[in-house]
């Protein structure tokens, strides 16, 4: 039986992706302290207190009332007394931002925190140009969040891309005119778009246009899918309508058996989080993920808004190993996902996934030979 402390180094030492990350959600506390002091921004309380207590409310239970797995919708046991929403932080955050070295300084940050998790490779939402930074430009901003990749990956070993968030509550023709302005303005770190906010709020369909003139471009395609609305279809759409090749989130899909068999036969590539806002929803998010993994669903794990939860990718991954009991061998097959759902070209995907077999085999080897020392001790 394998030592659980030495899986638990072994956890936080293998070569991982994180595919599904929000910048907003990745700044550090100590990093939005100085800015909203920068800013004279006067908060309800430390940025610290607030992202601990960062507890969003689950929406009208009735959704939820026949689904395959029950969604819990009472208080969690580690409720705060006072909560506050994701979106709230987020947007005081994005308050803050206005300048190319804030957007160049958050970005390092959320690489530097996600080596911390051997993180190899780092896939990064940013969202809209906040209105304090206007003067910078779409292309400064891109410029200004590139620049903070070039000097991790110069500094850690690492690679990234950036990936443009759709706000689905909004119209139509803000997406189109979104992806438009991304086509006007080619970045090589800019790579693709992703549909994000609440499910609830804005069916994947009605992005069908921006989607299309994003895929007539090169870029690539995913959407937050079948997270909040308990129907599977919404992930088929996004597949066949928005051109999507990879999900995120998707537990829903658990919902139809047919669609969980086409998403099989294809291995679509699934971005799954425990830890979320909604806090009576982890467990939930945990069984879904399991469920999803059990069905032969291919499945990565990411890490969403570390910062703002908080959590890290490693703490991900020991809750897959130690609360869903998932092996070393399973937890390799999830982190070689990642190599293969990542958006890097070709060549550099080929080379990254060599990469992570030499450190698998490498840390497989050392860790059979710990567990083999403690078995003889």
């Amino acid at each position: 039986m394998t030592n659980s402390l030495a899986y638990g180094d072994y956890l936080d030492q293998m070569p991982k992706t994180d595919l599904h990350v929000h910048l907003t959600g990745t700044v550090r506390a100590a990093t939005f302290a100085e800015l909203a002091a920068r800013e004279g921004l006067q908060l309800p309380d430390d940025p610290l207190t607030i992202f601990k207590n960062i507890n969003s409310r689950p929406p009208d239970p009735a959704l939820y009332r026949s689904t395959r797995i029950p969604v819990t919708q009472g208080p969690s046991a580690d409720e705060p007394e006072v909560s506050y929403s994701l979106f709230q932080a987020s947007e005081w955050v994005l308050s803050c931002l206005r300048s190319s070295e804030d957007f160049t300084r958050i970005v390092y940050e959320a690489f530097e925190d996600a080596h911390s998790s051997a993180t190899r490779h780092l896939e990064l939402f940013f969202d809209e140009l906040p209105p304090n930074a206007a003067n910078l430009g779409y292309a400064g901003y891109v410029e200004a969040m590139a620049e903070g990749i070039r000097r991790a990956e110069a500094d850690f070993g690492m690679t990234g891309r950036l990936i443009a968030g759709i706000d689905r509550s909004k119209s139509a023709q803000h997406a189109l005119s979104l992806v438009q302005t991304m086509v006007d303005n080619p970045h090589s770190y800019v790579v693709g778009i992703g549909l994000d906010n609440l499910e609830t709020s804005g069916p994947p369909e009605r992005f069908e246009t921006a989607y299309k003139l994003a895929g007539l471009h090169g870029l690539k395609r995913t959407a937050h899918s079948s997270e909040h609305a308990p129907v599977a279809q919404n992930t088929i759409t996004c597949l066949d309508l928005l051109g999507c090749d990879r999900i995120d989130h998707g537990y829903f899909v658990l919902e139809d058996d047919e669609v969980l068999a086409r998403l099989r036969e294809q291995q679509v590539p699934f971005t799954g989080v425990f830890t979320t806002s909604r806090r009576s929803w982890r467990p939930w998010r945990r069984a879904s993920f399991k469920a999803m993994l059990d069905a032969g669903l291919k499945m990565v794990i990411a890490s969403d808004d570390p910062g703002m939860f908080p959590t890290t990718l490693a703490s991900e991954y020991r809750i897959a190993a130690f609360q869903l009991g998932l092996d070393r061998e399973t937890m390799r097959e999830i982190s070689l996902n990642g190599v293969d759902a990542c958006w890097l070209p070709e060549r550099e995907k080929a080379e990254l996934r060599a990469r992570f077999l030499t450190e698998l085999d490498a840390l497989e080897k050392k860790f059979q030979s710990e567990v083999l020392s403690v078995g003889r001790a």
